[in-house]
């Protein structure tokens, strides 16, 4: 049995419920301590909160590396002795360049590539759907970022890749992937605040001060913070250039 001890409360498991091999009870207790949980075994000297079970866990670790060591030699001598008898790992028809077994592979891997689109679409279909051709990529790509966290953050080229599948594939009309006509200058950030308002009708100025600041856009006077008159002044010249109309149909 093993205790996992955390600040606000206690959970007992049996250590092999907890996980299946010695090399991922130590990745568990990793992210345990680095969430700021200690694990302690009921019938085994570990315990994380004390030097002596820090010590346990590194010769864990050190028998765990062996392990790993062992079971790649083990590999590497089952695959020579196959292939000093003749056999060869691996799909026939790939070796062989078979059309039928390439094309199945192929439709596998789109179908994983597309389900895990679908995953994220809603972070990014409807931005796309409603702001091409009208915005440039660049743009399009920071208002999509901008309420996403750093670890789900699209790139350009990642973007246009997916937006090709699903106009390939009928999900996105083909006009999105068709050239941005030329804005003014001046015509960027009302064109920008007002995409942003369209994707939410009821969000607040001050929530798009937050949505501006977190993509870095600057203001019209080149400073990093936001005020909402700012964002209302922005606003109403889109609404007078007929954009927020536009981007909220």
């Amino acid at each position: 049995m093993s205790q996992l001890r955390a600040t606000r409360q206690l959970v007992v498991v049996r250590i092999d419920r907890l996980a299946r091999s010695l090399s991922h009870l130590l990745e568990v207790i990793e992210r345990l301590e680095a969430k700021g949980a200690f694990f302690r075994s009921l019938q085994d000297p570990i315990d994380t909160a004390s030097p002596q079970g820090k010590f346990t866990l590194q010769v864990l670790g050190a028998a765990a590396e062996f392990e790993r060591a062992l079971i790649r030699e083990r590999t590497k001598a089952g695959l020579a002795s196959a292939r000093a008898k003749g056999r060869v790992g691996g799909n026939p028809g790939l070796r062989a360049r078979d059309p039928a077994a390439l094309r199945k592979v192929r439709l596998a891997r789109h179908d994983g590539y597309m389900e895990r689109l679908n995953e994220s679409a809603h972070d990014w279909v409807p931005h796309v759907r409603r702001l091409r051709p009208d915005m440039a990529w660049e743009d399009v790509l920071r208002i999509i970022n901008g309420p996403l966290p750093p670890d789900r953050h699209w790139t350009q080229s990642r973007l246009l890749r997916a937006v090709k599948a699903y106009v390939r594939d009928g999900f996105l009309p083909d006009e999105v992937l068709g050239r941005a006509g030329r804005r003014e200058t001046d015509d960027r950030l009302p064109a920008i605040v007002a995409a942003i308002k369209g994707s939410d009708p009821d969000i607040t100025l001050q929530a798009i001060c937050d949505r501006l600041e977190a993509m870095r856009e600057r203001t019209p006077r080149g400073r990093t913070s936001w005020q909402p008159s700012s964002v209302r002044m922005l606003l109403e010249r889109a609404e007078r250039l007929g954009l927020l109309v536009r981007q909220m149909d």
